[in-house]
Order: structure tokens, then C-alpha cells, then sequence
């Protein structure tokens, strides 16, 4: 083995938590290689259409039949568009078996979907962790809050979090900058709120992760809300306004994109993996690169299909599947329930700019005596605004009133969509087809997930409840929407490698060592033991922090 192929360190993925792994163990001193199966894009550079007026798109932003054609998995939400169509993958070239329908939907380069996250960024609390032990759901946190909570305000120094210390009890408040703020009818909705539910229902301006004041070189939102499309400004969080540059600023990092990780190698005499097998995804020419300490971040169905992948004598079902559950317990936020109606009495109001983040509403069922027919709960995002210049108008469609009436902002709307938590059915798994092939030959990855019976009485709350408080808040014409029940969506895959106890229970340890060969480490969504109902990156950086420092701690003891 050439030494130009030996590092200390490999990364796997280049997204939110592969971005953390790079920028932390990079920072400590290690020489580390970070292999992206797609291409390269470039801060600033390669944010082609970020600076375009909607009327500058052929199709002003919108999808064509050959683009539903081609995407038939993107298409099934607002996720197919031509403004950001090739920073999703080519579904034809990575395609995937639906064993049950599951809407994944993948970014293949570099940042990941750092560059098209929602950004919403929270902590989880304490009883998210204790959860499983107390309902007595598949198994047990290895961790609890107070093991993530420094390195929870870690994460929101560096990547730049705002947000509001709010005092709610079940949403741990965190080092935030400046909050963005509410408009005027969020703020009376969420007064309204407070009032009629005693205090204990709470709507407050979301926390995400678009900076408000400029930090580490980086320039404060600027209200323009295309974060999509890649930020010029650097003002939102991602691999490339963050991570990346950090990285790279030690001197310490090796960035190798069309690299698509086939399997890790495990060595049977030290009872470690060495390395990595490399497909060139341009040369169709196989690498292997070796390193001490190996992190997987290649998003959960990918780092569970990587692992899968590596089979061996010894494991014939992958690196890390000797307790059964290596693919199993996949998980998801279901969504797709809300409610919204007309706010009347503000038409001489309107917002400011093109704010980049909503409202939030905290889960409060199943908490503090409150007690339903299922387990868990959920959160709701929304927002209030104006109908725009697009609306529709039947009774004037024609004429010089028409044009008047487009030129003044319409009624005001305020609507709220449920984020429920999912369970971890050990049945809704990923495995691996090896009858199908990829454009590279490499099997494709089967999905069977599905949301049960707890979820689905979860999703009748969901609805109902939105009604009740924008009615309560005097919202008028409200009506609810529930849409089908299918995971994916939620973009927040979590599971397959799930933490634990015991290795004859989980695949990863509590320190997110993968239990048969402890120089592995998985630190994104897959790790995840249980869902809760926040948006979970903000956890996974924190859980990427601490795991590389304790990583480089071993190292250093000769552990690894």
C-alpha cells in the first residue's frame, strides 16, 4: 500500500455530520481523508443559480414532464424543481427497490443536503433519551442528556444557531445568536395561544441554523430565503460555509469526491477494519485507502448499506450485524397533518424581507399528566404570511383591475404542519438487492418501512389539535389536511445502526463505536436509537463532536 493512501483518519460522506467529523479531527491534528461519492461544489463558486430572479428560469423555477419523467421519486413532493435539480441525485443512476413506499430523497456531492436542509436546529431533552427505557420500546440510550449538552453548545457556537431563550421546559434553550422574529400575526397567534392554554402550549420563532450577526467569516442572513440554492453569503450553515473551510484551514485534510465507499475492510488477526475499498465513480477504477480510525457519514441508508455491504467469513450480514439489528428499526418523522385558516383585521400589515425560517410549536402530549391512546408526540412548524402577486382571483381575471388587485398583498394565512415521532419497529429495515444493479454494478438498497398503528392515532391528534388552536387563537375558515402516511418525506431518515448497551442488541456502543470493530465510528442519522419528534441534526453534530474527541483520546492511549 502506497503511503499517499494511508491516513489517520477517513470520513466517509462529506454532509452535515461528515463536515463535523473532517473540521474535528482535523483540528485535533490527524491527517484525514474525506471521501464523497459525487462531485465537488464549491463555496460560492458552484452556487450557479443563487443569485437568479425567478423570471430568469426557463420554466420560472418550476418542473417539466421530462423532469417528472425522469424523477420519479423527487416528484412526489415540493422537492422537484429546476432551480436546484442537479443537487439531487440521479435516480436512474442510484436507483432503489420501495418494498413499501418510502420518498428518499438523496443529495450525491459534496455538503450533502447541508446545501438544502430545512435548518431547523434543536436540542432534545432529557426524556427523549430515557424514552425507550421507560415505554419499554426496542432498547435502551446508551447516553443521556447531560452527555450531549456541552457538547449541544459546541455545536451551536460554531455553526451559528438562532433562537430565542424560550424557557420552555421540554425544549433545553442553547447558545443561540440573535433570534430572527416573529410578524405581527405570529405574534398575536402565539399570545393568543399562551393565553388560552394557561402557559402551557408555547409558540415561539424557530431556532435554525442562518446566522444573525456575521461569525467566523461569514456574512448574517440575508432575508433572502433561497438557502437551496446555495448561500453566496455563507449566512446558513453547511458543509461548505462551515465545516469544510475549517477543515482545510489545518493543512490536515484530503478531499476526494467521486469516491464511492463499497465496503470497509476488516482485519480478522486485529480485530479492526484497516480501511476502506474506494469505487472511482468516474474511472470505474477500484482504491483502497487505509487509516486507524474510520467514520461513516454517509447518511443513514447508505452508512447501513455500506456496513451491509462489508460482509465477511465472519459476518456474513456486514460489519457490525452480529446482533441482528444492523438495517433494522429505520425511522422517520411522519407528517403531512396540519391545519391552516385566514387572520383577518392586518391588512395594513405586512412582513419583513424573505425570512428564512418559521414558527414553532414544542410537543406538549403525553407530558406532565396529559395522557393519550399512544406513546410520544409531536411538534408543529408553520407560518403566517400574505398571499403574493400568484393568487388567484376568479372574480377579476381580466383587465385593468385585475393588474391593480396583483399589485396589492392579499389576505393574511396561518398554517401548522405536525412533525410526529416514529417508533423503531425492528421490522422497518434496509437491505441489500444483489439482483439489481446500480450504474456502477453495486447492489441497490430495498426499503420496507412503514408507520403503525401508534403513529396513525398520533396523526388523528395532529390534525385535530392544529383546528383547535388556530381556532383558539382566532384564525378563521380553518381546515385540516392529512395526507397519506408515508415515511420518507420527513427527510430525517435515523436508525439501522442503532445505539445501545449491549452488543448483542445494538451495533454501536455509547461512545458511537460500532461494537465489532471499535476503530468504526458512525455518528449520523443511523446511530439513532429512538426519533423524538425534534429535527435531529443539530444531535448529530453534537454526537459527532463528542465522538471524535473520544476517538482521538483512544488514539492517543493506543486504543485504536
Amino acid at each position: 500500500m502506497s503511503a499517499n493512501n494511508t491516513y489517520d483518519a477517513i470520513v466517509v460522506g462529506s454532509g452535515i455530520s461528515g463536515g463535523w467529523a473532517a473540521k474535528e479531527l482535523t483540528e485535533k491534528g490527524l491527517k484525514v481523508l474525506m471521501l464523497e461519492r459525487g462531485r465537488n461544489i464549491e463555496h460560492i463558486k458552484d452556487y450557479v443559480n443563487a443569485n437568479k430572479a425567478p423570471w430568469e428560469f426557463e420554466h420560472r423555477g418550476g418542473r417539466t414532464q421530462k423532469m417528472i419523467e425522469d424523477y420519479p421519486v423527487l416528484k412526489r413532493d415540493y422537492t422537484l424543481n429546476e432551480a436546484n435539480l442537479d443537487y439531487w441525485v440521479n435516480e436512474k443512476e442510484s436507483p432503489y427497490v420501495e418494498d413499501k413506499p418510502f420518498d428518499w430523497f438523496r443529495g450525491y456531492h459534496v455538503g450533502g443536503r447541508s446545501l438544502m436542509w430545512g435548518r431547523q436546529s434543536y436540542r432534545w431533552h432529557e426524556s427523549d433519551f430515557e424514552a425507550n427505557l421507560k415505554d419499554g420500546i426496542a432498547v435502551d440510550w446508551p447516553i443521556r442528556y447531560a452527555d450531549l449538552a456541552p457538547w449541544y453548545s459546541y455545536a451551536e457556537k460554531f455553526a451559528g444557531i438562532s433562537g430565542n431563550r424560550d424557557g420552555v421546559p421540554i425544549l433545553p434553550d442553547g447558545d443561540f445568536m440573535p433570534a430572527m422574529e416573529m410578524n405581527v400575526v405570529e405574534k398575536d397567534v402565539s399570545a393568543r395561544l399562551k393565553s388560552y392554554y394557561k402557559g402551557n402550549r408555547h409558540m415561539i420563532i424557530g431556532r435554525t441554523a442562518n446566522i444573525t450577526v456575521p461569525h467566523e467569516g461569514r456574512t448574517n442572513c440575508q432575508y433572502r430565503n433561497k438557502c437551496w440554492l446555495g448561500c453566496p453569503f455563507g449566512a446558513y450553515f453547511s458543509t461548505q460555509s462551515s465545516t469544510l473551510p475549517a477543515a482545510m484551514k489545518t493543512g490536515n485534510l484530503t478531499l476526494r469526491p467521486w469516491s464511492i465507499v463499497t465496503k470497509v475492510l476488516y482485519d480478522k488477526d486485529t480485530k479492526k477494519a484497516k480501511g476502506v475499498e474506494v469505487l472511482d465513480a468516474e474511472t470505474n477504477k477500484t482504491y483502497e485507502y487505509n487509516a486507524k480510525i474510520i467514520f461513516l457519514n454517509a447518511s443513514t441508508i447508505n452508512t447501513a448499506w455500506i456496513l451491509q455491504n462489508s460482509a465477511t467469513d465472519i459476518w456474513p450480514d456486514g460489519l457490525g450485524s452480529s446482533s441482528g439489528q444492523l438495517g433494522h428499526n429505520l425511522m422517520d418523522h411522519h407528517l403531512g397533518v396540519g391545519a391552516s385558516g385566514m387572520v383577518e383585521g392586518y391588512e395594513d400589515k405586512y412582513m419583513y424581507g424573505r425570512r428564512a425560517n418559521g414558527i414553532y410549536i414544542p410537543r406538549y402530549r403525553n407530558l406532565d399528566g396529559d395522557k393519550r391512546d399512544y406513546i410520544r408526540g409531536f411538534g408543529y412548524q408553520g407560518r403566517a404570511d400574505r398571499d403574493r402577486w400568484s393568487r388567484d382571483i376568479p372574480e377579476m381575471n381580466l383587465g385593468g383591475d385585475f393588474k391593480d388587485a396583483l399589485a396589492e398583498p392579499g389576505a393574511w394565512h396561518m398554517g401548522i404542519g405536525g412533525f410526529g415521532e416514529t417508533l423503531p419497529y425492528h421490522e422497518n429495515r434496509v437491505y441489500l438487492d444483489k439482483t439489481k444493479k446500480d450504474k456502477w454494478g453495486l447492489p441497490v438498497p430495498v426499503i420496507n418501512a412503514v408507520i403503525k398503528d401508534n403513529e396513525m392515532k398520533m396523526r388523528i391528534d395532529m390534525a385535530n389539535d392544529a383546528k383547535e388552536m388556530l381556532e383558539a387563537a382566532g384564525v378563521k375558515q380553518v381546515n385540516t389536511y392529512t395526507s397519506e402516511a408515508v415515511l420518507g418525506k420527513g427527510i430525517h431518515e435515523m436508525g439501522t445502526a442503532r445505539m445501545g448497551r449491549d452488543p448483542k442488541t445494538s451495533v454501536l456502543n455509547g461512545w458511537n463505536q460500532v461494537w465489532d470493530a471499535q476503530n468504526v465510528f458512525v455518528t449520523d442519522g443511523a446511530a439513532m436509537t429512538s426519533a423524538a419528534c425534534q429535527n435531529p441534526s443539530l444531535t448529530y453534530m453534537a454526537m459527532t463532536a463528542r465522538a471524535a474527541n473520544y476517538a482521538v483520546e483512544q488514539l492517543k492511549k493506543g486504543n485504536l
